[in-house]
């Protein structure tokens, strides 16, 4: 058997909470979700939240990051902003299209891309 990557596992304080956001804010589909685990997938692609420990402070400079292409730049950013992410930076106009970074609930990075074309 080929290696091949199972999930992407981010820690959070509040599981239901983070695949809330993940679920609404940029359409991932939660398969499971219970108070300390969680399972998404988003086509092929599965991430996996766990609970952090109680004594677990999630580094927010030293997180996992994940990068999504999305319709509408702008609608995810505020829809991301509305449920409790934060921003970190401007939205960037570039050639091939906009990009945006957020850190969500937990300082895990988001990154999301809208193609120019």
């Amino acid at each position: 058997m080929a290696t091949a990557v199972r999930h992407l596992v981010q820690l959070h304080a509040d599981v239901p909470k983070a695949a809330k956001l993940y679920s609404n804010a940029l359409g991932f589909t939660v398969a499971v979700c219970t108070e300390r685990w969680a399972e998404l997938t988003c086509g092929d692609f599965k991430i996996a939240m766990m609970q952090a420990p109680s004594d677990t402070k999630p580094a927010k400079n030293y997180s996992s990051f994940i990068s999504v292409s999305v319709p509408d730049i702008d609608d995810t950013v505020v829809k991301l902003i509305s449920m409790g992410a934060e921003l970190d930076g401007p939205i960037k106009y570039q050639a091939h299209g906009k990009v945006a970074a957020l850190r969500c609930l937990d300082g895990h990075m988001i990154g999301l891309y809208e193609s120019s074309s």
